[in-house]
Protein backbone atom coordinates (compact mmCIF):
# COMPACT_ATOMS: atom_id res chain seq x y z
CA UNK A 1 0.00 0.00 0.00
CA UNK A 2 1.30 3.32 -0.79
CA UNK A 3 1.97 6.43 1.71
CA UNK A 4 -1.12 8.20 -0.08
CA UNK A 5 -3.40 5.09 0.45
CA UNK A 6 -2.43 4.64 4.03
CA UNK A 7 -3.14 8.94 4.73
CA UNK A 8 -6.57 8.49 3.06
CA UNK A 9 -7.04 4.79 5.16
CA UNK A 10 -5.53 6.86 8.53
CA UNK A 11 -7.97 9.19 7.73
CA UNK A 12 -11.04 7.17 7.15
CA UNK A 13 -10.36 5.41 10.71
CA UNK A 14 -9.85 9.10 12.56
CA UNK A 15 -12.95 10.35 10.86
CA UNK A 16 -15.20 7.17 11.70
CA UNK A 17 -13.87 7.19 15.72
CA UNK A 18 -14.91 10.55 15.53
CA UNK A 19 -17.81 9.78 14.84
CA UNK A 20 -17.78 6.32 17.20
CA UNK A 21 -16.64 8.81 20.13
CA UNK A 22 -19.61 11.14 19.33
CA UNK A 23 -22.66 7.94 20.16
CA UNK A 24 -20.58 6.45 22.47
CA UNK A 25 -20.97 9.74 24.82
CA UNK A 26 -24.39 9.82 23.28
CA UNK A 27 -25.20 6.37 24.60
CA UNK A 28 -23.49 7.04 27.54
CA UNK A 29 -24.91 11.10 28.94
CA UNK A 30 -27.64 12.14 25.73
CA UNK A 31 -27.74 14.08 22.90
CA UNK A 32 -28.06 17.23 24.58
CA UNK A 33 -24.40 16.34 26.55
CA UNK A 34 -22.40 16.32 22.99
CA UNK A 35 -20.01 18.37 22.27
CA UNK A 36 -16.51 18.61 19.81
CA UNK A 37 -14.38 19.20 23.40
CA UNK A 38 -16.08 16.15 25.15
CA UNK A 39 -15.47 14.23 21.67
CA UNK A 40 -11.71 15.41 21.14
CA UNK A 41 -11.48 13.83 25.08
CA UNK A 42 -12.97 10.93 24.15
CA UNK A 43 -10.59 9.72 21.21
CA UNK A 44 -7.35 11.72 23.10
CA UNK A 45 -7.45 13.59 20.29
CA UNK A 46 -7.12 17.84 20.81
CA UNK A 47 -9.97 20.06 19.57
CA UNK A 48 -8.38 21.01 16.42
CA UNK A 49 -8.01 17.63 15.41
CA UNK A 50 -12.17 17.34 15.25
CA UNK A 51 -12.92 20.30 13.23
CA UNK A 52 -10.33 19.21 10.44
CA UNK A 53 -12.77 16.48 9.89
CA UNK A 54 -15.83 18.37 10.66
CA UNK A 55 -16.61 21.91 10.93
CA UNK A 56 -18.92 21.71 13.59
CA UNK A 57 -21.22 19.61 15.49
CA UNK A 58 -23.67 19.89 13.37
CA UNK A 59 -21.73 18.20 10.82
CA UNK A 60 -21.11 15.25 12.81
CA UNK A 61 -24.98 15.20 14.05
CA UNK A 62 -25.82 15.37 10.03
CA UNK A 63 -23.12 12.42 9.03
CA UNK A 64 -24.68 10.08 11.97
CA UNK A 65 -28.30 10.95 10.70
CA UNK A 66 -27.12 9.67 7.26
CA UNK A 67 -26.01 6.46 9.27
CA UNK A 68 -28.98 5.93 10.63
CA UNK A 69 -31.16 6.18 7.62
CA UNK A 70 -28.40 3.84 6.15
CA UNK A 71 -28.86 0.86 8.77
CA UNK A 72 -32.78 1.79 8.11
CA UNK A 73 -33.11 1.44 4.40
CA UNK A 74 -30.84 -1.70 4.54
CA UNK A 75 -33.16 -3.12 7.17
CA UNK A 76 -36.59 -2.42 5.59
CA UNK A 77 -35.45 -3.60 2.22
CA UNK A 78 -34.12 -7.28 4.16
CA UNK A 79 -37.40 -7.78 5.36
CA UNK A 80 -39.74 -6.81 2.36
CA UNK A 81 -37.38 -9.36 0.57
CA UNK A 82 -38.68 -12.49 2.88
CA UNK A 83 -42.26 -11.61 1.90
CA UNK A 84 -44.29 -11.41 -1.40
CA UNK A 85 -47.12 -10.66 -0.49
CA UNK A 86 -47.91 -6.80 -0.19
CA UNK A 87 -49.52 -6.83 3.09
CA UNK A 88 -47.13 -9.22 4.40
CA UNK A 89 -43.83 -7.01 3.30
CA UNK A 90 -45.50 -3.31 4.65
CA UNK A 91 -46.28 -5.13 8.62
CA UNK A 92 -42.77 -6.92 8.24
CA UNK A 93 -41.11 -3.40 7.92
CA UNK A 94 -43.00 -1.66 9.86
CA UNK A 95 -42.19 -4.28 12.52
CA UNK A 96 -38.30 -3.78 10.85
CA UNK A 97 -38.66 0.24 11.32
CA UNK A 98 -39.78 -0.93 15.15
CA UNK A 99 -36.89 -3.04 15.96
CA UNK A 100 -34.55 0.11 14.74
CA UNK A 101 -35.65 2.42 16.39
CA UNK A 102 -35.09 0.53 19.58
CA UNK A 103 -31.83 -1.00 18.55
CA UNK A 104 -30.25 2.18 17.57
CA UNK A 105 -32.18 4.16 19.95
CA UNK A 106 -30.17 7.06 19.73
CA UNK A 107 -29.88 7.38 16.27
CA UNK A 108 -33.61 6.91 15.99
CA UNK A 109 -34.01 10.11 18.02
CA UNK A 110 -31.42 12.17 16.15
CA UNK A 111 -33.49 10.79 12.80
CA UNK A 112 -37.00 11.56 14.35
CA UNK A 113 -35.94 14.19 16.35
CA UNK A 114 -37.16 12.34 19.89
CA UNK A 115 -36.23 14.89 22.62
CA UNK A 116 -34.52 16.68 19.56
CA UNK A 117 -34.82 19.04 17.36
CA UNK A 118 -33.96 17.32 14.48
CA UNK A 119 -36.53 16.43 12.30
CA UNK A 120 -35.66 18.49 9.17
CA UNK A 121 -32.62 16.71 9.09
CA UNK A 122 -34.26 13.94 7.66
CA UNK A 123 -35.35 15.90 4.64
CA UNK A 124 -31.75 16.78 3.71
CA UNK A 125 -31.03 12.93 2.48
CA UNK A 126 -31.51 10.54 -0.39
CA UNK A 127 -31.40 7.84 2.05
CA UNK A 128 -33.81 9.15 3.96
CA UNK A 129 -36.58 9.37 0.86
CA UNK A 130 -35.56 5.71 0.27
CA UNK A 131 -37.18 4.53 3.28
CA UNK A 132 -40.19 6.54 2.79
CA UNK A 133 -40.14 5.31 -0.94
CA UNK A 134 -39.79 1.58 -0.28
CA UNK A 135 -43.00 1.62 1.83
CA UNK A 136 -44.56 3.75 -0.40
CA UNK A 137 -43.85 1.33 -3.00
CA UNK A 138 -45.46 -1.39 -0.86
CA UNK A 139 -48.50 0.59 -0.20
CA UNK A 140 -49.31 1.19 -3.93
CA UNK A 141 -48.46 -2.47 -4.85
CA UNK A 142 -52.12 -3.12 -2.07
CA UNK A 143 -54.39 -0.35 -3.80
CA UNK A 144 -56.88 -1.54 -6.34
CA UNK A 145 -57.50 1.85 -7.54
CA UNK A 146 -56.58 2.39 -11.19
CA UNK A 147 -55.16 4.92 -11.79
CA UNK A 148 -53.43 4.92 -7.58
CA UNK A 149 -54.17 8.14 -5.84
CA UNK A 150 -50.64 9.77 -5.09
CA UNK A 151 -52.29 11.50 -2.07
CA UNK A 152 -53.87 8.81 -0.74
CA UNK A 153 -50.71 6.70 -0.68
CA UNK A 154 -49.23 9.42 1.50
CA UNK A 155 -51.83 9.82 3.64
CA UNK A 156 -51.75 6.34 3.98
CA UNK A 157 -48.35 6.36 4.65
CA UNK A 158 -48.41 8.62 7.40
CA UNK A 159 -51.35 7.15 9.07
CA UNK A 160 -49.11 4.14 9.86
CA UNK A 161 -45.94 6.32 10.71
CA UNK A 162 -47.83 8.07 13.27
CA UNK A 163 -48.82 5.02 14.83
CA UNK A 164 -45.77 3.58 14.81
CA UNK A 165 -43.53 6.51 15.11
CA UNK A 166 -46.39 7.48 18.07
CA UNK A 167 -45.67 3.80 19.78
CA UNK A 168 -42.13 3.99 19.40
CA UNK A 169 -42.03 7.60 21.33
CA UNK A 170 -44.55 6.64 24.09
CA UNK A 171 -41.91 3.96 24.85
CA UNK A 172 -38.93 6.42 24.87
CA UNK A 173 -40.25 8.51 27.11
CA UNK A 174 -42.53 6.65 29.22
CA UNK A 175 -41.66 3.31 28.93
CA UNK A 176 -44.49 2.20 27.70
CA UNK A 177 -45.65 -1.34 28.38
CA UNK A 178 -43.64 -5.17 28.42
CA UNK A 179 -42.73 -5.99 25.14
CA UNK A 180 -45.43 -8.55 24.57
CA UNK A 181 -48.10 -5.96 24.95
CA UNK A 182 -46.39 -3.15 22.45
CA UNK A 183 -45.89 -6.16 20.25
CA UNK A 184 -49.92 -7.06 19.91
CA UNK A 185 -50.89 -3.30 19.82
CA UNK A 186 -48.28 -3.02 16.84
CA UNK A 187 -49.64 -6.28 15.22
CA UNK A 188 -53.22 -5.02 15.44
CA UNK A 189 -52.64 -1.71 14.55
CA UNK A 190 -50.35 -2.46 11.10
CA UNK A 191 -53.49 -5.37 10.62
CA UNK A 192 -56.12 -2.64 11.02
CA UNK A 193 -54.59 0.18 8.37
CA UNK A 194 -53.39 -2.79 6.30
CA UNK A 195 -57.06 -4.06 5.92
CA UNK A 196 -58.00 -0.67 5.26
CA UNK A 197 -55.37 0.19 2.66
CA UNK A 198 -58.45 1.08 -0.29
CA UNK A 199 -60.89 2.82 1.79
Amino acid sequence: MGSKERIQRLKEETRLNILDAALEIVKEDGWQSLSMRKIADKIEYTAPIIYEYFANKEGILLELTRKGYIILLQELKAEKNKHTLPEDQLEGMWLAYWNFAFKYKELYQLMYGVDMNCCEMMKAFPEAEGTTNIICDTIKALMTADPINDDLVCRKYFTFWSVVHGLISINFVRKGTDNETNQHILRDALKGIIKYIND
